[in-house]
């Protein structure tokens, strides 16, 4: 069962040819507005506007394929 989503309505006041491209790329790709801005919104939470507290996805994928590259080095690093 889908765990129901608690929503408010906005209304925001935007460039009219903005909002016809939007419209258009919703229409073309059969998504509902609501679902293309919504994904435009966590994109740029996550992506674009990250808070001083949260590391960025690409960066941590980084990190990780060079800890993996690395390893033995590391281990013999802490041994010495």
């Amino acid at each position: 069962m889908a765990t129901r989503v608690e929503t408010i309505k906005i209304g925001p006041e935007i460039d009219k040819e903005l909002y016809t491209e939007f419209s258009r790329i919703a229409e073309q790709y059969g998504h509902t507005q609501r679902y293309l801005l919504e994904k435009a919104m966590r994109h740029y939470i996550e992506f674009i506007a990250p808070t001083k507290n949260s590391v960025r996805p690409e960066v941590m994928n980084h990190f990780r394929r060079s800890t993996n590259r690395n390893r033995e080095l590391h281990k013999s690093l802490a041994q010495a």
